[in-house]
């Protein structure tokens, strides 16, 4: 379910816009989408007594991802695209996954356990993409998780809760267990996350054993 490598896709709703916003900073437009995450991981933190709050909390995650595609796209078109802002996208980006999903992990739609498991699994799968170009292999976007998998979940499942909870059915009970909706999303975001980063660690690691036999 990787989506990151279908970006190319999107680039019809994407290059219109930063060819508009040509003579603005790219760092500008980064600083929106982490501002925006920001508010989204309020909005889904205080969800649980306004449930209305999830559609917002969507709205926004998918507003702060658009802009966090829209800046590359407008560094490019630009010229202005840089090691220094390459390396503060991938810096706010990981803000960014900490603001969205933390905002769950510590609310009252998630276990604390399973949140801070969300949480590593997310962050290890985006570290294990760049360090492997860090040591010197390829950019690893491989794996079942990526940035923009992430972004389309935390956009579709707070919907789905909230219309789940509009009839009635918050939760799924499974004998004397009682689990969220947003929490299915974050028990894949733990178990396939880190299934993702230990997959990108495996390809990392033959790919430097193969350079290392050359």
């Amino acid at each position: 379910m990787v989506l990151d490598g279908q970006r190319g896709k999107v680039d019809f709703a994407l290059t219109p816009v930063a060819k508009k916003l040509i003579n603005v900073n790219p760092n500008i437009i980064s600083w929106i989408g982490l501002i925006l995450a920001f508010i989204s991981g309020l909005l889904f933190y205080f969800s649980f007594d306004g449930t209305y709050l999830l559609l917002a909390g969507a709205a926004v995650v998918l507003i702060s991802g658009y802009f966090d595609a829209l800046d590359g796209k407008v560094a490019k078109l630009s010229g202005k695209a840089s090691v220094k802002g390459d390396y503060l996208d991938h810096v706010f980006d990981r803000y960014a996954d900490i603001f969205m999903i933390g905002g769950v992990a510590i609310s009252a739609w998630c276990n604390p356990y399973l949140g801070m498991l969300a949480l590593v699994g997310v962050l290890l799968t985006s570290y294990m993409g760049t360090q492997a170009q860090a040591v010197g292999a390829p950019r690893l976007y491989a794996g079942l998780l990526g940035r923009a998998d992430r972004v389309i979940l935390s956009t579709v499942f707070p919907i789905f809760q909230y219309i789940m909870s509009a009839f009635g059915y918050p939760a799924l009970e499974i004998g004397d267990y009682t689990i969220y909706w947003m929490e299915i999303m974050m028990i894949w975001f733990a178990v396939v996350g880190n299934l993702t980063a230990i997959q990108r660690g495996i390809i990392t690691w033959k790919n430097l054993s193969r350079n290392a036999e050359k």
